[in-house]
């Protein structure tokens, strides 16, 4: 008996602090995005668009694989002056798809544009509607989920970065 009351009085004490740190959800972002036709449909174009960029990118790779056969297969018969500009269009050629490649992929590339230009307005929607329900609901935090690593609302009265700055100076 002492010990269920033990253990019941140790759980109230767990409980209060985290009564005191205000009102915590969380979301399951993929599953939000997933419900709104507009995601789904940016998704889809993003896909299109970027295996049809691959394609493009995978047949300049085989005119190189080509391009490099050819010249295995001529190399004994070409002067030294030839071998060399051949070896250079090769490699200028590797270095041109590999500059289409970042162009098309890179961190800044078209498709991180077309992503931004399809999904961050919706992505904004969502922020204002997770917003607003946290507001109507009471909610201090809001997270998302399964991990809870991201917190994607907070409400302001909670930040303490100021004080933070404050203390650490």
């Amino acid at each position: 008996m002492k010990k269920v009351l033990f253990a019941l009085l140790l759980a109230g004490f767990s409980y209060a602090p985290l009564q005191a740190q205000g009102k915590v959800g969380y979301v399951d972002m993929e599953k939000v995005l997933m419900s709104i036709p507009d995601y789904k449909n940016a998704q889809t174009s993003l896909e299109q668009q970027a295996e049809i960029w691959r394609q493009e990118i995978s047949k300049e790779y085989d005119k190189i694989d080509q391009l490099y056969r050819d010249y295995q297969a001529r190399e004994v018969l070409l002067s030294d002056e030839t071998r060399k500009q051949k070896q250079e269009e090769i490699v200028n050629k590797e270095k041109e798809v590999r500059e289409l490649q970042k162009k098309r992929f890179g961190p800044d590339g078209e498709l991180f544009q077309k992503r931004q230009t399809l999904v961050k307005p919706i992505q904004e929607k969502v922020f204002q509607a997770t917003k607003k329900l946290a507001e109507e609901r009471g909610y201090d935090f809001i997270f998302t989920a399964p991990d809870g690593s991201t917190l994607i609302y907070a409400k302001s009265d909670k930040d303490i970065t100021d004080e933070l700055i404050k203390r650490v100076k």
